[in-house]
């Protein structure tokens, strides 16, 4: 027999045990929980040849339990505060077709939607925002009382380009999701943020398409030139009392904080792992639906994993901002 410090202590060691994320109980049952965690193993969204990013939900799994603790700024311990299950992974038998995968994804979270219970999703290419944002914006649920969502979009790359009739045989690509969601009247642009665009632009009008749908961005220069408070200032204000999603996208992050990423921006600063904090953590009093991590690839990352633990310490921010405050609709 063990006692309890002895049992916490192995709970804490990710190399021991069943891996679930953050150690949350396997359980499917969705009427018995708080918060939904799920796994999103797609990565033919991004339609280029970096597609190990549908190992991001099983390594993040594999280091999460390391990362299973109590919120300080917060002063909280999310998981007692709410009962939080890790729901698996969403089942992609269509793996290499990119459309099929979405619609899988959207069914599956139509269900989640359906049982008006917010959820945390790692995954995946960007692609996967898409198919979850049709899922839970769908039939005017109570999940959002038949509001638009507003996003809160943490990224180097505003993946607006609706220019574009496909992305390398991606419709609904990692490069498309920002402009269907729009057009289909689930997200509405004007009360959304995009923070952190900084990438290697291919045209000099590279922000326009996201300017033609509304947006409101906010590209790493002039973050840096305005200073976080000032962005957060307009952020909460954008917001409002919408149902907020927040998907970010780890190469928001500058490459020395996140090095195993899809489509990394190593030319420009990204963010600091604090910046990023700091930005989900102010908006802990909205009403947060559900948020997403997206574009590890463990197989570029250290042998220490660090950027697979930078994606759970970005999940973990967003599942506390929900438990601090879970508000839906």
């Amino acid at each position: 027999m063990t006692d309890s410090n002895d049992e916490l202590m192995m709970e804490t060691m990710y190399w021991w045990g069943i891996p679930t994320l953050f150690r949350c109980e396997h359980n499917k049952d969705l009427s018995n929980c708080d918060i939904a965690l799920v796994g999103v193993p797609h990565s033919t969204g991004n339609g280029t040849t970096e597609r190990d990013q549908h190992l991001g939900p099983r390594a993040v799994r594999h280091v999460s339990a390391g990362l299973r603790r109590v919120h300080l700024d917060f002063n909280i311990n999310p998981w007692k505060k709410k009962k939080i299950f890790d729901l698996g992974d969403v089942a992609l038998p269509y793996a290499n077709n990119n459309e099929k995968c979405i619609e899988d994804i959207t069914n599956f979270y139509k269900k989640i939607a359906s049982e008006n219970k917010p959820v945390v999703s790692i995954g995946g290419d960007h692609s996967i925002t898409g198919g979850i944002l049709q899922g839970l914006g769908c039939n005017n649920l109570e999940m959002t009382k038949g509001k638009k969502i507003s996003f809160l979009h943490i990224d180097a790359h505003t993946d607006t380009f609706s220019q574009l009739d496909h992305f390398m045989g991606a419709k609904k690509s990692a490069a498309h999701w920002g402009a269907y969601l729009v057009d289909q009247g689930i997200i509405d642009p004007k009360t959304s943020m995009q923070i952190g665009m900084r990438g290697n632009p291919r045209t000099l009008d590279w922000l326009q398409p996201s300017y033609d749908l509304g947006y409101n961005v906010v590209t790493m220069d002039e973050f840096q030139k305005r200073g976080i408070d000032d962005v957060i200032k307009e952020t909460l204000d954008k917001l409002g009392d919408n149902p907020v999603y927040i998907t970010f996208d780890l190469d928001s992050l500058d490459a020395s904080v996140a090095p195993a990423v899809s489509n990394i921006e190593p030319s420009f600063t990204g963010f600091t792992i604090d910046e990023a904090k700091l930005l989900i953590q102010s908006v802990k009093n909205k009403n947060i639906i559900g948020g997403d991590v997206v574009c590890l690839m463990p197989t570029k990352d250290q042998k220490n994993n660090i950027t697979s633990m930078v994606a759970a310490s970005i999940m973990f921010e967003i599942i506390s901002v929900i438990a601090c405050k879970q508000v839906i609709g």
